[in-house]
This record gives structure tokens, C-alpha cells and sequence, in this order.
């Protein structure tokens, strides 16, 4: 592994693109610390609501699953795990909490690293839990036959202790200098930490947790609004390209980060465009709850899901949801696409 130089890194990703859409997000964050402030109380259930999704996506990604009802209890700490997924969904849930909770005290050193990792192993009993790998490991990828080949060679497992470390520093070092965006730097580090793959298990969810981290510690928290994780799980198959794409050359010192840079800076914006809209829905007191509900079938371009109005309308009730459908499709201002369980609707455009 070569020494990482973080700050050389950035100046090479300082492309007409990405300073487009730092711009972007710069601006977002601002618009985002109004909002918080002016709206704090009715953001209270945006805050539970990504916490569910975090909690499902990240794990989701990771083949970790439990039904909608179950996972809602766990995330709401309403019930005990009942076997080995729930166990590390509830771990999830902990460490998500703690990251809301504690950014501003929790340094990115590999010692918090370690902890964070035990904690994420609490609920199972496993020995993994807060330890390095104790053996070199791979990333696969399996094909639609079933093959499996080496994606990429992770550090070996006695050079994981130094490599974390290394990683740790150059952040830190390079985050003192007041040219060196964070939203850069993030990135790179995430990206590094995926290489390195430090253990045995959990490498995904805990380089989703560290984003998470380093994101607040930065002061953009509209990842505790709306889940960044489940933006990433909605577009995997995007997200492990751009994966690959920037750890192509990786051990030489020879990768391009910007694929994975990009790619995250894209989730970032829809993650503050969704907040902005979703606040901007939960304002609209002076409309009835029917009103708002039209609003958002009717500004959503495609289908949309009753789950989906009722993640962006967390205070309307289902039954006021089903029965605002229901007068919508008699209308005919809706139309509705059949699909069992995913059932989903689309606003009239033919009637405009």
C-alpha cells in the first residue's frame, strides 16, 4: 500500500464536475441549517424514519434481512433480536444512535474504529467483534450462473493494523488544511477503508456508518433526515461500479478516485434534495392533509408508491392516505399500475 497523500488526491479531483456539484451541496447546507432551525419539531419523525430505512438498507446491501414489522420494533428498540440477522440489525441500530447522538465526540482514530465495530457485534456473541482480521480476505463478485472470482485483493491482514492507522492520519493531517474539502476527503477516506477491508466481517455496514460520521463532524447531518444508505442501496449497482472503478490500481497508487467521489456526491445532493422537499411538504399546514398528499403524487415525476407518500408525509395517517387515493382514482386525477405489494400511482398528466 502506498502512503496516502490526501491532499495531492483532492487536487487532482478539482474537475469542472465535481466543483459543480461541491458548489451544490455547499449551497444545500445552508439552505439545510435554516430549515433545522425553523422546523426542528416537525423533523422529529423525519429522524425516525431514517433510522428504519438506514437501518434496513445498510444491512439489506450486506444480505441481512427481517420483515418490515420486526425490523420496526428492533430499530425503535421495541423487542429483542430473535437470531442471528436481527442480532446485527440491532447492532446497527446502536451504532447509528450512538453516531446521531455523539459525532461531535467520537474522533476518527482506529481506536473509535475498533469500537464502533465491537459494538456493531454486541448482540451476537461473535469474537469478530472489535478485532482486525485475523486472515487475508477477499472481495468476490458473483455472476448470474453462480461463478465467483476475486474482485479485488484486499491489504494483507498483517499490514491491517499500520494500514488503518495511516489511513486515520492522512485524514486528520489533511482536514487541518482550510483548502481541503471534507466532501473531498470523505470519499477518498471511505474508499481507502474499503481497500484496506480491515475485518473479517462488517466492512460495508461500517464504511457506511463512518460516512455517516465524518459527514455530521463536517456539518452536513441531513444524513440523520433522510438515509443515505437506502440512496446507496437504491443505486448498488452504481455504487459497486464506481467502487470498482476507483480501487482498479489501488495497491500501486495508480487508482482514479474520482468515479467514487462523483458517485458520492450524487447521493449526497439527492439526499438534500429529498430533505428540501420533504420539509418543504411537512410545512404546508395551511393546505389539508388531502391537499398534500395530491401535491406529492402530483409533483412526483413517474409512479410512487403508498409507502413512499407516507415516508414523505410521516404526520398523515394510512388510513387518510388509502382514502385520498381512492377519491383521487374516482376523479380520475391518478392512475393507478398494478403490481400485488408494489402497487403505485401516477398523477393524470393527460388531463393538464
Amino acid at each position: 500500500m502506498k502512503k496516502p497523500d490526501y491532499i495531492a488526491e483532492i487536487k487532482k479531483l478539482l474537475q469542472p464536475d465535481i466543483v459543480t456539484m461541491l458548489t451544490q451541496i455547499h449551497e444545500y447546507k445552508g439552505e439545510q441549517t435554516l430549515f433545522i432551525e425553523a422546523k426542528r419539531d416537525a423533523l422529529t419523525q423525519l429522524l425516525e424514519i431514517a433510522k428504519i430505512q438506514s437501518t434496513e438498507a445498510s444491512n439489506k446491501l450486506e444480505g441481512i434481512y427481517t420483515s418490515d414489522q420486526r425490523l420496526k420494533k428492533i430499530v425503535l428498540d421495541k423487542t429483542n433480536p430473535q437470531n442471528r440477522s436481527e442480532q446485527e440489525i440491532a447492532g446497527y441500530r446502536d451504532v447509528l444512535s450512538t453516531i446521531h447522538d455523539n459525532y461531535d465526540y467520537i474522533p476518527l482514530k482506529p481506536g473509535t474504529i475498533l469500537q464502533l465495530h465491537r459494538d456493531l457485534y454486541k448482540f451476537s456473541g461473535s469474537s469478530i467483534g472489535g478485532s482486525y482480521k485475523n486472515a487475508d480476505n477477499i472481495i468476490a463478485e458473483e455472476d448470474s450462473e453462480g461463478n465467483k472470482s476475486v474482485r479485488f485483493q484486499p491489504v494483507h491482514a498483517w499490514e491491517t493494523p499500520g494500514a488503518v492507522e495511516e489511513i486515520c492520519n492522512a485524514y486528520n493531517e489533511a482536514l487541518k488544511n482550510p483548502d481541503a474539502d471534507p466532501l473531498l476527503l470523505i470519499p477518498i477516506f471511505i474508499l481507502d477503508f474499503l481497500c484496506i477491508h480491515p475485518f473479517n466481517d462488517g466492512n460495508g455496514r461500517m464504511s457506511r456508518l463512518l460516512t455517516l460520521l465524518l459527514l455530521y463532524r463536517s456539518g452536513y447531518i441531513v444524513g440523520k433526515y433522510i438515509s443515505i444508505e437506502k440512496i446507496i442501496e437504491k443505486s448498488k449497482d452504481t455504487y459497486y461500479d464506481a467502487l470498482q472503478n476507483s480501487s482498479a490500481g489501488w495497491h500501486e497508487g495508480k487508482n482514479d478516485y474520482a468515479p467514487f467521489v462523483t458517485y458520492m456526491l450524487g447521493v449526497i445532493i439527492s439526499a438534500h434534495r429529498d430533505f428540501t422537499s420533504r420539509v418543504q411538504i411537512m410545512s404546508s399546514k395551511s393546505i389539508s392533509k388531502p391537499d398534500r398528499i395530491r401535491e406529492v403524487i402530483k409533483n412526483t415525476l413517474g409512479k410512487i408508491t403508498k409507502s413512499e407518500i407516507m415516508e414523505q408525509c410521516p404526520d398523515i395517517s394510512q388510513i387518510t392516505v388509502q382514502r385520498t387515493l381512492a377519491d383521487l382514482l374516482a376523479k380520475g386525477e391518478i392512475i393507478k399500475i398494478s403490481g400485488g405489494r408494489y402497487t403505485s400511482y401516477t398523477w393524470n398528466r393527460e388531463n393538464e
